[in-house]
């Protein structure tokens, strides 16, 4: 079994993970726009046979990516959005506009849980994607997620600074309406694709939960939650093996 350098290149971080076919070797990360530490960062979990990578971050970081790589001798392939692929059929009008995290997340959990499901992934961008049992991807949602949310108020207001608040039903106070505000937004927005899944009959029986916000999100969710802390570099390893 070959051993896979996967990639995962965000709006925030750089993730990455060596798999040997059996589990994560080992995993780690930089933040985006520190990417030229990738290198050293990846350096001790080496050698791996193949590199895999997924870029939402622009030129700069795939060239980054692909020196760091090279520096292992490794030529890494960057994934685009096919129409199909382990089993997983993509149901955008243009399959080549879906993010390449979140095709290769979809592929993950194709692969990891049966069943109808919500795949969200809870970063910088909360996305929000409804995969069918039979793996018919049938669209998402791109929302801000609960940080971006927050941010934004900040920026984009006079009154209202950032503050840490608190979740609450019914906040009392500005820095608890801001962050129940985020929190509830992204809740809300999971939810209402989760109707849009049962009124077409392919009710979701869980949400396959991945992202740096998790466990902000978490907690304010109706349906079962399966976590995987590393659902798009385990969708890379498995593309990777079947180049």
């Amino acid at each position: 079994m070959k051993v896979v350098l996967a990639i995962d290149a965000g709006n925030t971080r750089v993730k990455w993970g060596v798999h040997d076919g059996r589990g994560w070797r080992a995993t780690g990360a930089v933040g985006t726009c520190a990417v030229g530490e990738l290198e050293s960062s990846i350096r001790a979990a080496l050698p791996a046979d193949c590199a895999v990578a997924c870029n939402v971050a622009g030129d700069a970081v795939e060239a980054a990516i692909t020196r760091a790589c090279g520096a292992a001798k490794l030529e890494p392939t960057f994934i685009r959005s096919p129409r199909a692929e382990l089993g997983v059929v993509n149901g955008y009008r243009d399959p080549r506009q879906l993010g390449p995290d979140r095709w290769a997340a979809l592929v993950a959990a194709n692969a990891l849980e049966r069943g109808h499901k919500l795949v969200v992934n809870a970063g910088t961008a909360l996305t929000v994607d409804a995969l069918t049992a039979d793996g018919k991807f049938l669209g998402g949602l791109i929302v801000p997620g609960p940080q971006l949310m927050r941010s934004s108020l900040d920026r984009g207001t006079a009154g209202l600074r950032l503050t840490e608040g608190k979740v609450a039903e019914f906040p009392q106070s500005t820095p608890d309406a801001i962050t129940s505000g985020a929190i509830q937004a992204c809740a809300g927005a999971i939810e209402r694709l989760a109707a849009a899944m049962a009124s077409h009959g392919t009710a979701p029986d869980r949400i396959i939960l991945s992202g740096g916000a998790a466990a902000e999100i978490a907690p304010w969710l109706r349906l079962p939650i399966v976590q995987h802390d590393h659902l798009v570099l385990e969708g890379l390893a498995r593309i990777a093996r079947h180049l």
